[in-house]
C-alpha cells in the first residue's frame, strides 16, 4: 500500500525551506522523504509512489524524481525491487548527522561539537579545500606535485627490490644524510646517526612523549599553541600547563613563575613560524629560555615544520634553539608535509646521540621502521635541488595571499596579533566567541579554527587561526565579513 498522507505539498514546502533553497529540486525532495522517514511517518515495508505518478503529483520532471530516489536508495533510505517498485528500507539506527549528509538535508543534522577531533577531521576530508580559514596546509597546486611525482617515477624505477624490505629503524640513510647537510646551513651540528626519521612531525611529537614522559609529569606547551599535542601528551598522563605566547616567543617572566611551581619534563616551543601566530623567537627570547632550562633541568621540544617558509634574505632572524644549544638540551623536529606533499608523511627528529638511539627503540616497539619509498622520494627531491627553488616561489605565493587576507581582516575589524612577515597563519581577534562562528561556518559549508582549540584549557576565546590562502575563497571571506557585522 501506498502511504504518503495528505499534506505532501505543505510537508515538502517546510522542508523546502529546511534543506535551503540553493539546494536542487531532487536534494530537496530526497531530504524531505528522509525526514518523514526518520519521524516514522512512512513506516518500513511502505511502498513508495511509482515515479511517473511522483512526478505528476509533485509537478516535476521523472528525472528529478529518479535522482532523488537514487539518493535515498544511496543513503539506504530505501530499496528497488525489480518489477515491484520502490519501498522503504528497515534500517538499524545511525547518527542523524550521516544521513542528511547523504541526503542533502544538512541542516536537520544537530550542530556540530566544535572540537580538535571535529577540526582534524574536517581538514583531512577532501572538502572543504585548503583556501578555507580554518584549512592547515596551503592549496594544492601551489605545491607543485609534478616533481613529487616525479622523484616517485624514479624511485619506482631504480630501486626495485629495495622496497620489498622493511628500511632500517633510524631512517634512510641518504636522506638523513641530506638533513644534516640541512641543518648544518641553520648551524646545528648534527650527524646523521643523529637524526630519526618518522611519520611526519606528529610521529615525532608521539616518539618523543613516549620516550620522557611518565603519567603524572609535567609538560609546558605555548598557549595557543599547536593543539594535536595537548590531548597526545594528557594520553600519557601528563599534566599540561599553557605558557602565553608573545610576538617574541613564550612569555619568559610567566614560564619562570610557572617553574617555582612545577617540575616540566618538557618544554614545546614553536621557534619559527610557530602555530597559529607566524611569529619567531627573538634573540633575547631564545637565550632566556636555554638558561631557564640549564637552571630549572627540563628539555625543550622545538617544533620548526614551518621553518622553511621563513625568508632566506633573513635567516639571521630566524633563531633556532637547536643553534644555540647544539642538541644538548634541545631535541628539534622537522618535516616537509606544509611545503612538499603532506601524504608523503615524512619527518624527523634531531637530538643528543643518546636521545636519537633512545627515540630510535621506541620507533622499532610501537611501528618498527617508517616507509622508506617516501623517505627515497624526499631524499632524490632534495638532492636534485628542485625544493630549493619551490620554496622561494612558495614563499612569494604565500606572501602577496596573507598580506591580502591580512588587510581584508583589518578592514572587516579584526584585530591581528601582530603583522607577520612570513607564515601560512594570521592569528586575529574576532570580539566574539569564535567557537560560535565556526559553528555558523560549518552549516554553510566554511571551516574554521576557533580559538579556544589551541589554547590546553579549551576555554571560549575571541581568537581565530585564519590561513594565508583564505583571500582566495570569496565565499569564505564573504562568511568572516558577515560574522564580523
Amino acid at each position: 500500500m501506498n502511504d504518503l498522507g495528505r499534506d505532501e505539498t505543505a510537508a515538502l514546502a517546510a522542508a523546502t525551506v529546511l534543506a535551503g533553497a540553493e539546494r536542487t529540486l531532487a536534494e530537496q525532495l530526497a531530504a524531505w522523504m528522509a525526514l518523514r522517514i526518520d519521524e516514522h511517518a512512512l513506516k518500513p515495508g511502505t511502498r513508495l509512489p511509482s515515479i511517473r505518478r511522483f512526478a505528476a503529483d509533485k509537478g516535476v520532471s521523472r528525472s528529478t524524481v529518479v535522482e532523488a530516489y537514487d539518493r535515498l536508495i544511496a543513503a539506504g533510505y530505501v530499496e528497488s525491487r525489480r518489477g515491484s517498485g520502490f519501498y522503504v528500507r528497515a534500517r538499524p539506527g545511525r547518527p542523524a548527522a550521516q544521513a542528511a549528509r547523504q541526503t542533502g538535508h544538512a541542516r536537520a543534522a544537530a550542530a556540530p561539537t566544535i572540537d580538535v577531533l571535529w577540526l582534524l577531521r574536517s581538514m583531512l576530508r577532501q572538502a572543504p579545500a585548503n583556501d578555507q580559514p580554518g584549512g592547515g596546509l596551503l592549496p594544492p597546486d601551489w605545491l607543485d606535485g609534478e616533481p613529487v611525482a616525479a622523484a616517485v617515477r624514479a624511485v619506482g624505477r631504480s630501486a626495485g627490490r629495495a622496497l620489498l624490505h622493511y628500511g632500517v629503524a633510524e631512517g634512510y640513510l641518504p636522506l638523513r644524510e641530506q638533513l644534516a647537510q640541512r641543518l648544518a646551513l641553520a648551524d646545528i651540528g648534527a650527524t646523521a646517526e643523529q637524526i630519526v626519521t618518522t611519520g611526519g612531525v606528529t610521529h615525532g611529537i608521539d616518539l618523543v612523549a613516549r620516550h620522557f614522559v611518565a603519567p603524572g609529569d609535567t609538560v609546558f606547551v605555548e598557549d595557543p599553541g599547536w593543539f594535536l599535542m595537548f590531548a597526545r601528551f594528557a594520553a600519557f598522563g601528563a599534566k599540561v600547563i599553557g605558557v602565553p605566547r608573545r610576538p617574541d616567543g613564550p612569555d619568559t617572566a610567566v614560564l619562570a613563575n610557572l617553574l617555582t611551581r612545577y617540575q616540566p619534563k618538557l618544554f614545546v616551543v614553536g621557534s619559527v613560524l610557530h602555530n597559529p601566530t607566524s611569529t619567531s623567537l627573538s634573540a633575547a627570547n631564545a637565550h632566556r629560555l636555554l638558561k631557564l632550562a640549564d637552571e630549572y633541568g627540563f628539555t625543550i621540544v622545538e617544533d620548526d615544520v614551518y621553518g622553511d617558509l621563513h625568508p632566506a634574505r633573513n635567516s639571521a632572524a630566524a633563531i633556532r634553539l637547536a643553534s644555540l644549544d647544539q642538541l644538548r638540551r634541545v631535541v628539534y623536529l622537522g618535516g616537509f608535509s606544509k611545503t612538499l606533499a603532506a601524504n608523503l608523511r615524512v619527518g624527523f627528529v634531531a637530538a643528543h646521540p643518546d636521545v636519537a638511539r633512545a627515540i630510535a627503540e621506541v620507533k622499532i616497539l610501537t611501528g618498527l621502521t617508517t616507509p622508506e619509498l617516501t623517505e627515497r622520494v624526499v631524499a632524490r627531491i632534495l638532492a636534485e635541488g628542485h625544493y630549493r627553488r619551490h620554496l622561494e616561489r612558495l614563499r612569494a605565493k604565500v606572501d602577496a595571499a596573507r598580506d591580502r587576507t591580512a588587510r581584508a581582516l583589518e578592514k572587516m575589524g579584526v584585530r591581528l596579533f601582530t603583522q607577520p612577515d612570513a607564515g601560512i597563519f594570521l592569528w586575529g581577534d574576532f570580539g566574539r566567541d569564535t567557537a560560535a562562528i565556526a559553528a555558523a561556518g560549518a552549516e554553510q559549508g566554511i571551516l574554521c579554527a576557533p580559538g579556544s582549540l589551541f589554547s590546553p584549557t579549551q576555554l571560549p576565546s575571541t581568537w581565530m587561526r585564519v590561513s594565508a590562502a583564505t583571500c582566495l575563497n570569496p565565499a569564505a571571506m564573504r562568511f568572516l565579513a558577515q560574522a564580523m557585522a
